[in-house]
């Protein structure tokens, strides 16, 4: 009987997730829909279009929106959202960015997951006055453009990297397990080179020492002779920013060279997407990960656990980071332009200024989102580390938080 009331509810919460609304506001939002990001464009392509069916569609959930249906300031119009395909090549987000402004007529961007192409379609709204909002790529460099349109909901590698040294601070004080040597592995555009930079910076400041500094690209087909330099070097651990294909190459080439360091600490990414657990299968326990979102942050949060059962409904699978963080971001951009009360761009983008949603209203691990008045990134982000037991992901830090206890160190192959 408690199972038959829970999908009763669910049912009566649960958005259409198909409609195809009348009067419509369209936006853009520029993914890699296809190439070798498909999986997670994809997964982000349901963040996206799970957050226009709240907005469309009325839900007593304390969430920006949900409880109106539309655009409830414009008559309750129905927010459209038009996708553009990155291919994960920054001059073809570019070029779709144009299209969706120039052809399509949208109010505002969101996108692009890679940080690169990111960098070029964001500059193609900034030529065009249109607001661009950022809810994935963290490459800090982004926000720091002097640019008028631009705004990110996501925090920056540098908060997450600085989040990541904490974290090992914590291991050392609280549990009390040793963390002297580090390996920094990252693939080599913007994003990856800027991950590394910020752990280069931050390992000083913690008076970590980094022994070995492996730059890569993230269309290698083969990582033999990066694995065997860490083997050579024996980090005590190691810190990871790799895309989805890369991640499942290392993570495969750890395993066939019985590499096995106390941890493996990875900055999110491809090791959060669902593809890295479905392939991997149980070689994907006991890797640590920065992350934005957990479902047992239910724990504190009840609100995350409704939401992802309803995506559960709809997609048939739990969300995770990235299609939460492209939720939170349409919801903000909406949020904006209710607040607007017009689709004139530079309406939208003062609301956007104006932007300060609590903590209770998101289904983040963040303190709310606020923009910084210069650089437009949200100043209330912030990270949780989690750990993958049993091809679950959860929360171990900041403390208050955990449900699950660190293990350390993990296993090597031949104990599992």
């Amino acid at each position: 009987m408690a199972l038959a009331s829970l999908l009763i509810i669910l049912s009566s919460m649960s958005p259409g997730c198909a409609e195809t609304p009348e009067e419509t506001i369209k936006i853009g939002a520029v993914y890699p829909l296809t190439g070798s990001l498909a999986t997670t464009g994809a997964d982000v392509k349901n963040g996206v279009l799970f957050a226009i069916d709240i907005i469309n569609s009325e839900h007593n959930l304390n969430l920006p929106l949900a409880r109106s249906k539309g655009i409830s300031s414009l008559n309750e119009a129905k927010l459209e959202v038009i996708f553009g395909d990155s291919q994960g090549s920054s001059s073809t987000g570019k070029s779709e960015t144009e299209r969706l402004i120039d052809k399509e007529k949208v109010v505002a961007i969101t996108g692009c997951y890679r940080s690169a192409v990111t960098a070029e379609a964001s500059e193609a709204a900034e030529n065009r006055g249109i607001p661009f909002l950022a809810a994935l790529s963290s490459a800090p460099s982004l926000t720091q453009r002097g640019f008028n349109w631009f705004f990110r909901t996501t925090p920056s590698e540098e908060t997450f990297v600085q989040n990541s040294f904490d974290f090992l601070q914590d291991i050392q004080n609280v549990k009390s397990m040793e963390v002297k040597k580090l390996g920094i592995v990252y693939e080599n555009s913007v994003w990856g080179l800027e991950v590394g930079e910020y752990e280069k910076q931050y390992a000083k400041e913690f008076r970590h020492s980094i022994i070995v500094d492996i730059p890569y690209s993230s269309d290698t087909r083969d990582v033999t002779n990066e694995v065997q330099k860490l083997k050579d070097a024996h980090p005590d651990i190691v810190m990871q920013a790799s895309y989805v294909n890369d991640a499942i190459l290392y993570m495969q080439t750890y395993k066939e060279m019985d590499f096995s360091p106390d941890a493996i600490l990875a900055n999110d990414a491809g090791f959060i997407e669902p593809e890295f657990l479905k392939i991997l299968g149980e070689s994907g326990n006991y890797i640590l990960t920065r992350e934005t979102w957990s479902k047992d942050l239910a724990k504190a949060r009840p609100l995350v656990e409704t939401i992802n059962e309803m995506f559960q409904q709809c997609y048939g699978m739990d969300m995770n980071g990235n299609s939460a963080r492209a939720f939170t971001g349409v919801l903000v951009l909406a949020d904006a332009i209710n607040r607007a009360g017009a689709t004139d761009p530079a309406a939208i983008r003062n609301a956007l200024l104006e932007t300060n949603i609590p903590s209770d209203r998101l289904i983040m691990s963040w303190d709310g989102v606020k923009f910084d008045q210069e650089t437009h990134q949200n100043i209330l982000g912030k990270g949780i580390i989690c750990k993958v037991i049993d091809l679950e992901y959860h929360t171990v830090w900041p403390w208050d938080l955990a449900t699950e206890e660190v293990i350390w160190p993990m296993p090597r192959w031949e104990e599992r």
